[in-house]
Parts: structure tokens; sequence; C-alpha cells
């Protein structure tokens, strides 16, 4: 008693049992990884643990090809064979919080986007470092104080959820800014080339504002838009000379059937001013709010592509009929409106149509 042990004592034995400590994946785990592969996300494993022990549970998680690489390993190399090394290494064993750090920042540098998740004091740098930390809400503080997102639950099926929920939300933020950038490009141009040759204003301010306000509230149904499955299973990013190539395109197309309308109405309605403005309101409102149903999809709309939401549908053709109903009503008088001769509900349905045509057949040249 009292004496220390020593590799001596360790004679004259006899085995009574093997204790195990055995800390499996959770069943989800392996699915979630697939469906984020599934969505462009590659999975490194960043541990201290074991390398054979990392190696195993990434086998029985389906990551069959596993390449590991230790700390050791990390430190003999500079950031150059590194960074080459990431691309076709799956784990990092036995590696410390500035190894993680240097990984992400490695990885960040070559031009891809990374979110690190982790629940410890070790993951603390890697969590700063990385362009998303992610930490469970049973994570220690200092996790949860470097990142930025905190999951409720343990679950990375909540990960997958989330890739696809931004990436949608994305989506369709895009289509707005389309729609909104292509739109008033066509309407300022349309507005300055009336100027040219009308002895009035071609829409009154408060009319311009009406039409800004009501073509808005036709696009707050467009987060419940579906979308694509092409645009969910591969990353978007935000491209400002997309956005400008798009609007170059498509507002002279909206100004072309502006110009139009300006035609119907001095040569076939003979409009005074106030007649005017009000068949440009009424027109100009709906190729810009009902283009939406083209614009939503680079498939051919309601054939090919995921059918528009029935919020956006039902906001946008009821914001259409309030345009066109306007002038017929109590308000007209004050909003400086006349009301419309039929005919001219006759010729704005046909500009639509061959607009939303022409703008069909724009897009399938614009995206080849």
């Amino acid at each position: 008693p009292g004496a220390a042990l020593t590799a001596a004592a360790e004679r004259d034995l006899r085995l009574a049992g093997l204790l195990v400590f055995l800390d499996p994946p959770k069943p989800d785990a392996a699915d979630a990884l697939g469906r984020l592969a599934a969505l462009g996300v590659t999975v490194k494993i960043v541990t201290g643990d074991n390398p054979a022990v990392a190696a195993k549970v990434c086998h029985d998680l389906g990551l069959t090809d596993a390449r590991v690489l230790t700390g050791a390993e990390l430190d003999a190399m500079d950031d150059e064979r590194l960074s080459a090394a990431i691309g076709d290494t799956t784990v990092f064993a036995r590696v410390s919080p500035e190894h993680k750090a240097r990984l992400v920042r490695l990885q960040r540098r070559t031009g891809g986007d990374v979110a690190f998740l982790g629940d410890g004091v070790n993951d603390a740098l890697a969590l700063h470092a990385a362009d998303v930390g992610v930490s469970v809400d049973s994570g220690t503080d200092v996790a949860k104080d470097a990142a930025d997102v905190i999951l409720l639950e343990k679950d990375l099926g909540v990960l997958a959820d989330g890739v696809a929920e931004g990436r949608r939300i994305f989506a369709n933020t895009i289509k707005y800014v389309l729609m909104g950038t292509s739109s008033n490009f066509g309407n300022m141009f349309s507005a300055a080339g009336a100027s040219l040759f009308l002895p009035f204003l071609p829409m009154l301010p408060s009319q311009i504002l009406l039409n800004n306000l009501l073509y808005d509230t036709s696009q707050l149904a467009i987060p419940t838009d579906e979308v694509d499955e092409e645009q969910v299973r591969r990353p978007s990013h935000w491209d400002i000379a997309f956005i400008r190539r798009f609007m170059i395109c498509f507002g002279p197309i909206s100004s072309l059937f502006d110009f139009a309308t300006f035609a119907v109405m001095l040569w076939v309605f003979d409009a005074g001013p106030a007649l005017f403005r009000t068949g440009w309101f009424v027109e100009s409102l709906a190729t810009q709010t009902l283009v939406i149903f083209a614009i939503r999809t680079r498939r051919s709309p309601f054939w090919r592509g995921r059918r528009p939401s029935t919020p956006l549908t039902l906001t946008v053709l009821g914001v259409v009929a309030v345009g066109a109903a306007l002038p017929a009503t109590p308000l007209a008088p004050v909003l400086g409106f006349r009301p419309l001769p039929l005919g001219f509900f006759a010729a704005v349905a046909a500009m639509v149509v061959v607009y939303l045509l022409l703008v069909e057949t724009g897009k399938r040249i614009f995206y080849r």
C-alpha cells in the first residue's frame, strides 16, 4: 500500500474483462451529410481526436475515401502546400485550435465560403475566422460568443435545411432586384423619351408614387414563391455585372411597349393629358407587375418551371385589377385619372401578351 505502480507490477494478472467507451454518431448524421453533399457543400472533419478514431467515424458516416492529415503533418507544410492538400483531405486529426483557425483562413483565401461548426473552447479561434461560425445551445459560453449562429438542436439536418432555405431566400431576393432594376430603367427611359415630344407631363408625381406603391405591394408575396430545384442545388453569389446586363437587356423591352401605349393613346384615342396619363398608368402597372411570372424562373413559366405560389399569383393579379379599376372609381378625379374606353383594355391585353412572349424570348437568349 502506498507504493508507486510500475511496469513490473503487470505480471501474474488475470483478464477480468474489457471496459469500452463508445460515442457513436447520431443515427441521422449520415443522412444529413448526404443532403449537404447533394447541396454542393463539402464537409471536412477537423478534430483533436485520434486519427484512427476520426477515420472510423467518417467510414461509419459514409465518408469512405477519407484522407487523414494530423497536426504534426500540418506543421510541416507551408501555406501553399496545405492549401493544395485541403481539397482532397477529409479528416484533420490531432489538431490544435491554431491549426483549426489556419485551415479556415486558408480555405477562405482560395475563394470558398467556409462555415465552421464547433461547441468547445478549442473551436473559438476557428469560429471567429470562418465566414459563418456555428455552435449549439449546449456548447461552451466561449464557443457561443464566437459563433454567428447558435443551433437549438444538435442536428446536422438543421444545417442542410438552413442552406436550402438560405438559397431559396436569395433566389427570391434576386427576382425582386431583377424586376425592380429592369422596370425602373425602362420607366425612366420611357418618361424621358415622352418628355421630348409631349407638351405636358407624361405622368403626374402623385401618379408615379401611386404606381410605385401598387407595384411594390404586388411584390410583397415574392418571399412565398417557389424556386427551381437547380437554384437550390448550387450556391449563388451576388453579381452586380449580371444584374446590370439584365437591366440593360430587359429594360428597353418594357420601354418599347410604353411607347406603343403612347402611340395608341395619341393616335387612336386622341387622348388629352388626363386620358394619356391614365392609359400609361394602367399599362405600365400591368406590364411591370405581370412580368414577374416570366422573370421568376429561367424555365418556361407555368409549364416546365415550378408554378408560382398562390399568394404571389393572387397579389399580382389583384394589383393589376386595382390599377385597371381606379380610373372608374370616385377617386379618379382626385388622382387625375379619367375613365378609359373599353377598346383601350383590349389593346392593353394584347400588348401585355406580346410583351410577356417577347420577354420570354429574350430570356432564352439571355440565359443561353
